[in-house]
C-alpha cells in the first residue's frame, strides 16, 4: 500500500519533534501542509452527517453482537466452548483496556473509514491478546521475491514513534471493506465517493454561512457617481458588517444604513427554488446505500415498507450484515485456530439472534412450538429468556402425534389387553388412503377395535368420532359362532348321526306339548 505524500509529511513532522499527538507538533505540521499546499482534508468527512451516521450504524451493529466459540459435537449439535482461553478473549476483553464491544466497533470503523482494520495477535494459549493498530500506520507488502524472509507472504509493516515492525500474515487480523481490486487491501467508502461527500460538505458549508449572514442573501449596491477603490471597499465593509449583526454589541442588529443616493437591492436566492432539500436528501442516500445502510436507518422514513420492525431488522442483517459477519468468522477461525482445532469443530459464530429478537409475545409462542417439536428441552428455551433451569426439564418432550409411526396407538391401549408390539404394527399398512386396510386387521385379529381408532386418529388425523364412522360398530368385527358339525361335515359318524335323532325327536315332542298348551 503507497504512503500518500500528506502522511508521509506528518511522520516526518512526528519523528522531528517526537512528540506525537502534542498541541506543538500539531500546529507545525498544519502549517508546514498549508505552505505546501498539501492540506488533508479527509478528517472532515466524519462532519458529514449522513457519512458518520452510516460509520456508526454499522460499528454498533457490529459491536452489539456477542462472539463465541462453538465446537460441534459428535451427535452433530454445537455447544460453548467456555474452557478454551479464546472464547473469553473475543467474548469478553480482547485485551486489558477494552471490552469486546469496544474492540469489534472500533475495528469496523475501520474497516469502513479506511478501507483496512488491522489487529495484532500478541501471545497464545491462555496469554494471547489482541491489539488495534492505526491503518495509517501500517504498510501491506506481498514479498514475492523473499526480500524481507525466506518464503513468498503477505507482510504487514507497522511504522510508530520512528521504528518500523515487521509482522507476518499469521500474526495480523486483517478486515477489508467490501471493495478491493487485488483480493489483499481495501478501498474505503470515502475514497470511492469521494466526490459525492465533497458536495454535501459544500452543501452543509453553505448553509452555515447562511447561518452566519442571518439568511441575508447576496446584494446589490447601485449608486450614481464615482468612488475610488478605497471608498469603494470601506463602503461595502460598512455595510456588511450592518447585514451579518457585527455590531450587536453596540444596539445596532436589524437596520442597514444606507448613504443618500445609494440604493441596495437584495439578490434573492431561495433554497425551495434550487430544490436543495431533494438534492441533498437524494446525495445523502446515495451515500448511504454505498454502506448498505437502509434509508429508515439514516431518519429517512418517506419510503418505509416493511411491516414490522423485526423485518426491517432482517433485511438489514442480510442485506448488509451477512457479508460482514462472514468475513469476520472466516478470518478469525483461520487465524486464531490450528488446523486440528478447526477439524476437531472449533469455529467462530457471531450470535445474530440479539438484533432478530422478536417481542416477548412472538418469543414465547415460537420457543413453545420448539419444545412441543422436540427442538428445545424446556431448560433451553427458559435459558434464551434467562431464565434458571428447572429439574426435570433437561428431556425433550413432544405430544403424542410425532412418535414413531411403528408405536401408533400404543399410548390409547389398556396394558391389561396387551400392548402394540413393534413386529405387529410393520405388518399394517398405514396410509390414510387405505383405510380399509386397518380394517382387515382388526377383523383378522392383528388389532382390536379400539387400536384401530388409535391408529387413525394419529396417523390419518382424523378425531375419534370420525374414526368410529369410519370403522362402524364394534360388534361387526365380532367373530360369528358356527356350529361344529358345520365345521368338518366330512367327518360325521354314526354315533353323530343317532344323537342328532334323539335330538330331533325331543324336539318335536316338545313342540307338540307347546301346541297342547296353547290350545287349552
Amino acid at each position: 500500500m503507497r504512503e500518500t505524500l500528506p502522511s508521509r509529511v506528518k511522520r516526518a513532522v512526528g519523528i522531528v519533534f517526537n512528540k506525537h499527538g502534542g498541541t506543538r507538533t500539531t500546529l507545525e505540521m498544519n502549517q508546514l501542509l498549508d505552505f505546501l499546499g498539501l492540506s488533508d482534508t479527509k478528517e472532515d468527512n466524519l462532519s458529514e452527517a449522513t457519512y458518520y451516521a452510516c460509520l456508526k450504524v454499522l460499528s454498533e451493529s457490529i459491536g452489539k453482537l456477542p462472539l463465541k466459540l462453538l465446537q460441534y459435537t459428535e451427535r452433530n449439535g454445537v455447544e460453548n466452548a467456555r474452557d478454551n482461553p479464546l472464547y473469553h478473549v473475543l467474548h469478553d476483553r480482547p485485551n486489558p483496556y477494552m471490552t469486546a464491544s469496544t474492540f469489534w466497533s472500533t475495528m469496523e470503523f475501520f474497516r469502513n473509514h479506511k478501507g483496512n482494520a488491522y489487529a495484532w495477535i500478541q501471545g497464545a494459549g491462555n496469554k494471547i491478546q489482541l491489539w488495534i493498530l492505526d491503518p495509517d500506520d501500517v504498510e501491506v507488502w506481498y514479498d514475492d521475491a523473499c526480500k524481507l524472509a525466506d518464503a513468498p507472504d503477505v507482510y504487514y509493516l507497522y511504522n510508530k514513534g520512528g521504528k518500523i515492525y515487521k509482522f507476518g500474515s499469521e500474526e495480523i487480523i486483517h478486515l477489508k471493506a467490501h471493495h478491493t481490486v487485488n483480493g489483499i487491501t481495501g478501498i474505503s467508502v470515502q475514497d470511492q465517493l469521494k466526490t459525492t461527500i465533497g458536495g454535501n460538505l459544500k452543501a452543509q458549508k453553505m448553509v452555515n454561512k447562511m447561518y452566519e449572514s442571518g439568511f441575508t442573501a447576496k446584494a446589490v449596491l447601485n449608486y450614481t457617481g464615482s468612488l475610488s477603490d478605497a471608498n469603494v471597499a470601506t463602503l461595502v465593509k460598512n455595510i456588511e458588517s450592518y447585514a451579518k449583526g457585527e455590531l450587536k454589541d453596540k444596539g445596532v442588529e436589524n437596520v442597514i444604513p444606507v448613504p443618500l443616493g445609494f440604493k441596495l437591492d437584495p439578490l434573492n436566492v431561495k433554497l425551495g427554488d434550487n430544490q436543495f432539500i431533494e438534492v441533498k436528501q437524494y446525495t445523502a442516500l446515495q451515500i448511504a446505500s454505498a454502506f448498505g445502510i437502509k434509508p429508515y436507518q439514516i431518519g429517512d422514513y418517506t419510503k418505509s415498507s416493511y411491516a414490522s420492525a423485526e423485518a426491517q431488522q432482517l433485511s438489514f442483517y442480510v442485506d448488509t450484515l451477512l457479508y460482514i459477519i462472514k468475513q469476520y468468522e472466516e478470518e478469525l477461525t483461520y487465524k486464531l485456530l490450528s488446523a486440528e482445532e478447526i477439524d476437531n469443530g472449533l469455529h467462530f459464530k457471531f450470535n445474530v439472534a440479539v438484533i432478530l429478537r422478536a417481542d416477548l409475545k412472538t418469543q414465547i409462542d415460537s420457543l413453545s412450538t420448539a419444545v412441543n417439536s422436540f427442538i428445545y428441552t424446556p431448560n433451553e428455551a427458559r435459558a434464551l429468556l434467562d431464565l434458571e433451569a428447572k429439574e426435570g426439564g433437561d428431556e425433550l418432550l413432544g405430544n403424542g402425534a410425532s412418535i414413531p409411526v411403528r408405536y401408533a396407538g400404543s399410548q390409547y391401549v389398556d396394558n391389561t389387553e396387551g400392548e402394540v408390539s413393534a413386529v405387529e404394527t410393520e405388518t399394517i399398512e398405514t396410509d390414510p388412503a387405505e383405510i380399509i386396510s386397518i380394517i382387515e386387521a382388526i377383523r383378522s385379529g392383528k388389532l382390536t377395535y379400539e387400536q384401530g381408532i388409535a391408529l387413525i386418529t394419529v396417523t390419518i388425523g382424523y378425531d375419534d368420532a370420525t374414526a368410529r364412522q369410519l370403522l362402524g360398530n364394534p360388534e361387526d368385527y365380532e367373530p360369528a359362532e358356527v356350529p361344529e358339525q358345520l365345521e368338518n361335515p366330512e367327518e360325521e359318524t354314526p354315533d353323530d348321526n343317532e344323537e342328532s335323532t334323539e335330538e330331533d325327536t325331543t324336539t318335536e315332542e316338545e313342540s307338540d306339548e307347546d301346541t297342547e298348551s296353547d290350545n287349552s
